[in-house]
């Protein structure tokens, strides 16, 4: 993919690296998803959308690109799952050591392999919040561990997982599954937001496969689960993340964009803009000073 323009069309001088405060890095890689292809056209979809989108956020009453967006040069390796991990891993860790808020859009999950694996080698005590309709636990999936079944595998072992949303897997998955930090998307109960986040250290990293929607608001993904989570609700939830915890870096992934289905580029465009919007609005909150 050719990633010429700016983030969102925004001007040059909120696009710079050395005055950016956030960095996106796309990273359109479909190597091992195992149904509909397309996840590899996700970050191109979703930048043309975010051309399209109004910059300023009516919720958090900000203009969030003034912080500084740099689009990064898209990680293409596709030689192998293995490399591709590799790659977005070394990319990753780069632009922590930085000091900028790095995010990254998929490609499809296993592409969060490398970026998991960054964070949790650049902060203590890492939560993963992964909001996804699959486990992808799986040690291993078609000869190799980097498959997007074995998404978050590694982080089950490394870091402090969090799985919401999660309506589909294998049996086999149970073993590497701690049903205590699960959220399954048919019980979801009154209280699960508030119980989610006494479970999460300080720093948090998100990864949000975008399947975890309901395919009424969001059909374009690889595997769309019927029974997802809605917009509202999704964003109430982040918003809490973003408010109680040190949200270090997120990614977004599964994006397989329809060119007659254009709302599931552009639900994905404001997602990432939103939770940019909190990530800012709300980097220095105290609940006293709430004034919602």
């Amino acid at each position: 993919m050719t990633t010429k323009k700016n983030y969102a069309g925004i001007p040059d001088k909120y696009a710079r690296l050395d005055d950016a405060k956030v960095v996106l890095i796309p990273v359109p890689y479909d190597g091992t998803s195992t149904w509909q292809k397309g996840a590899d056209k996700g970050p191109q979809a979703f930048l043309e959308a975010s051309e399209n989108m109004e910059l300023f956020d009516i919720e958090t009453r900000s203009e969030v690109y003034k912080k500084g967006v740099y689009l990064a040069p898209a990680v293409t390796e596709n030689s192998s799952p293995e490399k591709m991990v590799d790659v977005v891993h070394k990319t990753t860790k780069n632009y922590i050591k930085q000091e900028k808020f790095v995010t990254l859009f998929g490609g499809e999950h296993s592409i969060s392999i490398g970026s998991i694996r960054a964070f949790n080698e650049s902060f203590e005590d890492l939560t993963v919040v992964q909001i996804d309709a699959h486990a992808d636990l799986r040690k291993e999936y078609e000869g190799s561990s980097c498959n997007h079944a074995c998404a978050v595998h590694e982080a089950s072992k490394t870091t402090n997982l969090i799985q919401v949303g999660i309506r589909s897997m294998d049996a086999e998955e149970l073993e590497y599954m701690d049903e205590n930090q699960v959220y399954f998307a048919h019980d979801l109960y009154d209280d699960w937001m508030d119980d989610a986040i006494g479970q999460m250290t300080p720093n948090v990293f998100l990864t949000i496969d975008l399947d975890a929607f309901d395919p009424s608001i969001l059909p374009s993904t690889g595997t769309p689960e019927p029974g997802g989570l809605f917009w509202y609700e999704t964003l109430d939830f982040l918003k809490l993340i973003f408010k109680k915890k040190n949200v270090v870096g997120f990614d977004i992934v599964e994006l397989c964009p329809n060119k007659d289905e254009k709302s599931s580029d552009f639900l994905a465009a404001k997602l990432y803009y939103k939770m940019l919007s909190y990530k800012f609005k709300y980097e220095n909150y105290d609940e006293e000073d709430d004034d919602e």
